[in-house]
């Protein structure tokens, strides 16, 4: 059995339809975040992050946990019963029964510590759990290349990155929170940060979506023209497939730097938490969205707003296509900075770094800026 999982962990490609592998995945990976979150209710102190624990209704999240345990038993059982991948419906069904031998969604929460390091299992299972079954869901009904499955090549990769870059998601906050207030705290006044505050929402809004494009673009564009930097973003470029998970592969020093910097000019302006918590909506659906496996151009709007056709473009090996279309909400800063591709092709056609140099892996990737020679 557990060579079989390593097997189908390391394998790519289209499940086969009606052999029972669709439902048997969706039990197993189910069943894994089950168990996961299970351990999340007995460790909350170490397991969840704290920006989260704040929103949570914990009678949804519990009825959340007792649904997908009982979706992913179902599934298990019958696949069992019809007598169809019974190793894949038997790991799941263990891991089921495992999460509610652990108390399941009756897990009793008490008063806990909250200064205590964590890493941010309960963001990765949420998110894991949202993306896929938004994204997928729109790959599928608007796909640009109909062929590409869902475990599509190196999408071990892009997963590990995902992962990882979810569960430090605590040392992420503090160290870019660290690096604000340390390098950009003599830049904040009072009166500016006042006057922003009371914006109206729609224009506050508006106004920290083009501050924020601003750094990111001219960020972006370092990244990709001094030598040092790329590097490191070389990383984020080596994926060959455009999907939901692609824009996860990025590297850790990417993450800080990019964090940081567009964050400095959002806490010296001063915006109100409101206009923060819609504008990390707004950059979490594109940072996934504009990655996506879908055919969206928008019409004219696609010269406002960046679009999946936009940035897969970006990421682009076609010659036209390089060191161009950097920004990541407003497709306009690309038109007035002169760095928008022109092509006549509707969508490129290879994605990945030209000459192909980067190595496949996530801890092969962790160390490529330090040891590329190129």
């Amino acid at each position: 059995m557990f060579k079989r999982l390593n097997e189908l962990s390391e394998s790519h490609g289209a499940l086969r339809a009606g052999k029972g592998m669709v439902a048997g995945v969706i039990a197993l990976i189910l069943a894994a975040l089950c168990f996961l979150g299970v351990l999340a209710f007995h460790f909350p102190q170490y397991l969840t992050t704290p920006e989260l624990r704040r929103s949570y209704n914990v009678d949804v999240m519990r009825q959340l946990l007792f649904w997908s345990m009982v979706i992913a038993g179902g599934l298990s059982v019958a696949l069992m019963v019809l007598g169809r991948v019974r190793w894949l419906a038997a790991s799941a069904f263990g891991l089921v029964l495992l999460s509610a031998l652990l108390g399941g969604h009756k897990v009793p929460v008490g008063s806990f510590a909250t200064d205590t390091p964590y890493i941010g299992l309960d963001w990765f299972i949420l998110d894991l759990l949202g993306s896929a079954l938004i994204f997928i869901f729109i790959e599928k009904l608007f796909a640009l290349r109909k062929d590409q499955p869902v475990f599509r090549p190196e999408w071990q990769t892009d997963f590990h990155h995902f992962l990882v870059n979810h569960m430090v998601v605590g040392f992420v906050l503090l160290a870019t929170n660290l690096m604000v207030h340390q390098f950009f705290g003599w830049a904040a006044h009072d009166g500016i940060r006042g006057w922003v505050a009371n914006l109206n929402f729609w224009v506050a809004l508006f106004l920290i979506i083009l501050v924020a494009d601003l750094v990111q673009y001219w960020t972006h564009r370092a990244y990709h023209e001094v030598p040092l930097l790329w590097r490191i973003h070389a990383v984020h470029h080596s994926v060959k497939s455009m999907d939901w998970l692609a824009g996860s592969r990025q590297h850790i020093l990417e993450l800080l730097i990019t964090r940081t910097l567009v964050l400095a000019p959002i806490y010296v302006l001063g915006f109100s938490k409101e206009v923060i918590d819609a504008y990390i909506i707004i950059v979490g659906f594109q940072a996934v969205f504009n990655h996506a496996n879908v055919s969206v151009r928008l019409g004219p709007l696609r010269y406002v707003i960046v679009t999946p056709n936009f940035h897969h473009w970006h990421h682009s090996q076609d010659a036209e296509a390089l060191d161009k279309n950097y920004a990541a909400h407003f497709a306009f800063l690309d038109y007035l900075f002169g760095t928008a591709v022109k092509s006549d092709k509707l969508w490129p056609t290879n994605y990945g770094v030209l000459g192909d140099y980067v190595p496949n892996g996530f801890f092969k990737q962790l160390k490529f800026p330090f040891t590329w020679k190129g």
